[in-house]
């Protein structure tokens, strides 16, 4: 995601040796040629940076899932464990620690959050009867996007993306067949992509390009450059996030590296119980 957009190099016309001019060739036809690639850059440059971050979302909600209750579990026995030498000792720096160690646990959710998705318009969810039943709850859905989604929404952008339209109206209509797009690739949701794919087939086919003056030409450039120099912070701050982190350490197995992770957090969890056992236990 650090590749530079390439500025095209400036041609004289009439200039000695400019060949686009003596061959018969329009002088702005080598800087328009500068602007679709740089288009074209740009666009692989936003599927790079779209595809990074559904899978930052995806991982961070997995992680979340999975292991959003060991973190819980650890902060509440800090907590117990720093209330046992507390009322042991009753040390004010104790008890000050204590009291910081208790703002640290999550508090009790409130009756909306506690229901939240477990009531749908047909009543009690699956997952919530699962629970109050003992029957066994679904795992988290995994919504990695597979290959196939990817080069899907690879070629949906590249085809429909916005930069490529050259009136406000058939901007609007591209962009908002592309947040159709986003959404369903962070899904993860193959045949709905499918679908959009048909349909952007059957649909108005996108105008050809009309040869722009010079300075219309050096404007877009200027625009498109800018609009890299933006892509390139939010790719930065995805790779820097702590999720992106976690991520970029196990690219091809991410599932493997939050098992590893749930075992140090239930390893850390046995040692808290023991710390917490032992503390009672000199009450």
């Amino acid at each position: 995601m650090s590749e530079q957009t390439e500025q095209p190099e400036q041609t004289v016309p009439g200039a000695s040796g400019d060949s686009s001019v003596t061959g018969g060739e329009r002088p702005e036809a080598r800087l328009e040629r500068a602007v679709r690639a740089a288009e074209q850059a740009l666009i692989e440059f936003e599927i790079a940076v779209e595809t990074f971050r559904v899978e930052v979302e995806n991982f961070s909600r997995l992680h979340h899932q999975k292991l959003g209750p060991m973190y819980t579990r650890l902060d509440e026995l800090d907590a117990l464990i720093a209330e046992a030498k507390a009322s042991r000792s009753g040390d004010p720096e104790d008890l000050r620690r204590a009291k910081e160690a208790r703002s640290l646990v999550m508090p009790m959710p409130g009756v909306d959050e506690l229901f939240h998705d477990w009531l749908g318009s047909d009543g009690i969810s699956d997952d919530a009867s699962a629970m109050l039943t003992d029957r066994p709850v679904r795992p988290p859905e995994r919504v990695r996007p597979s290959e196939e989604v990817r080069r899907l929404y690879r070629e949906l952008v590249r085809q429909a993306h916005p930069d490529l339209a050259q009136e406000e109206g058939e901007r609007e209509r591209r962009d908002a067949f592309i947040a159709r797009v986003n959404a369903a690739y962070g899904r993860g949701d193959e045949g709905l992509l499918r679908e959009l794919a048909e349909e952007w087939a059957a649909g108005p086919a996108p105008e050809a390009a009309v040869p722009g003056e010079s300075d219309e030409l050096y404007a877009r450039l200027e625009w498109l450059a800018r609009r890299k120099e933006l892509l390139s912070l939010v790719a930065k701050e995805l790779e820097d996030s702590a999720i992106g982190s976690m991520l970029r350490m196990a690219p091809e197995d991410p599932d493997r590296l939050l098992e590893e992770i749930a075992e140090q957090l239930l390893a850390q969890v046995c040692e808290r119980e023991a710390e917490l056992a032992a503390e009672l236990a000199a009450e």
